[in-house]
């Protein structure tokens, strides 16, 4: 029997690569909604919050889940984080150890998270929630899993690169999606958009009509460190979703990018990669910088010769998490205004 086609016309006309190949993303996405509706879900104990996305790849889901941990412990709530561990041998459920585990053990993102809540990584998604349950959390944050059916989600958070948006607004292989914007939104409880505000806009211009349940937006920002990077001479590297998001960011506190090295997401650093590096940087007589999530895989004999730039999501407007907090039952939240 041939799937159904789940996608809309998106806002742009795709290329004629994408029309080739949607036959293809047709099957993905069936096969995506035939997954999503398996129902022999975990309902966990406590609350799960679920930060995910439409796109495969990176749109800003750390720093989302490292913002609703904050926004966790100003209310007294704990909260603790269950990821799969992508590039992470450890198939789990194990509780990260930021100073016993290195990326290549859990992951690069799971490393990060667990400098800021107790982290779990499970690649059964729902065990590792009932280890989570277990130890105590108060609330689960799902750092992605939105297409996982194994366990039953309370409030679902859909991230998005406001400046990529939905691409083509085709599913793998013809575009960037995991499965339709129409499918993802008939699951999805929030839409959070991330980028500055002329991206903002033209999100809203492209995909503002296809979103259906409601959206806040944040931007990241670089978190104050006490160094000052006006002037100085840098060569940059990334392994992120976006890598000249970063770039620019440095751009923005005033740094002279000699040399910008675009890594593959959650590429390994590998000694001789960082060697290649360290010897470019010192024949342009400048500053190794990183990321915060390429930090955590960076060798032990480079981890003092790479400067750090750490950003912190801002979102402007908190109402319809916290609310939705409130309904979950979540204590610090049930007599907010």
């Amino acid at each position: 029997m041939r799937p159904p086609i789940f996608w809309s016309r998106p806002p742009n006309s795709p290329g004629w690569q994408a029309r080739v190949l949607a036959p293809l993303g047709a099957v993905y996405a069936f096969a995506t909604s035939r997954r999503v509706v398996r129902g022999d879900a975990l309902h966990a104990d406590v609350p799960v919050i679920c930060v995910g996305n439409l796109n495969a790849g990176g749109t800003g889901k750390t720093p989302t889940v490292i913002a609703l941990v904050e926004r966790m412990k100003s209310r007294g709530v704990c909260a603790h984080v269950v990821s799969r561990g992508y590039g992470g041998t450890l198939a789990g459920p194990v509780q990260v150890d930021e100073r016993g585990h290195s990326a290549a053990d859990v992951g690069d993102e799971p490393l990060l998270l667990a400098a800021f809540a107790p982290t779990w990584v499970a690649r059964d998604r729902a065990a590792g929630v009932r280890a989570a349950q277990a130890a105590g959390a108060q609330v689960i944050l799902l750092d992605d899993g939105f297409q996982n059916p194994s366990v039953a989600k309370d409030f679902s958070i859909v991230v998005v690169d406001a400046k990529r948006g939905f691409g083509n607004g085709r599913v793998i292989p013809a575009g960037p999606l995991r499965e339709p914007v129409s499918a993802g939104m008939k699951r999805a409880d929030l839409v959070l958009s991330i980028g500055n505000a002329g991206e903002q806009a033209a999100f809203s211009a492209a995909w503002g009509g296809q979103i259906s349940c409601p959206r806040t937006s944040g931007e990241l920002t670089p978190l104050a460190t006490g160094m000052d990077f006006n002037g100085l001479d840098v060569l940059a590297f990334a392994g992120i979703g976006r890598p000249g998001k970063f770039f620019a960011t440095l751009r923005t506190m005033g740094a002279n990018l000699l040399r910008a090295e675009e890594l593959d997401d959650h590429q390994p650093l590998t000694d001789a990669l960082m060697k290649r590096l360290e010897i470019e940087a010192a024949a342009l007589n400048a500053q190794l910088v990183t990321t915060e999530k390429d930090a955590v895989r960076l060798p032990k004999s480079f981890r003092q010769k790479v400067l750090t730039v750490p950003v912190r999501l801002n979102i402007d407007d908190w109402s319809d998490i916290d609310a939705a907090c409130a309904r979950l039952g979540l204590s610090g939240f049930s007599d907010q205004p």
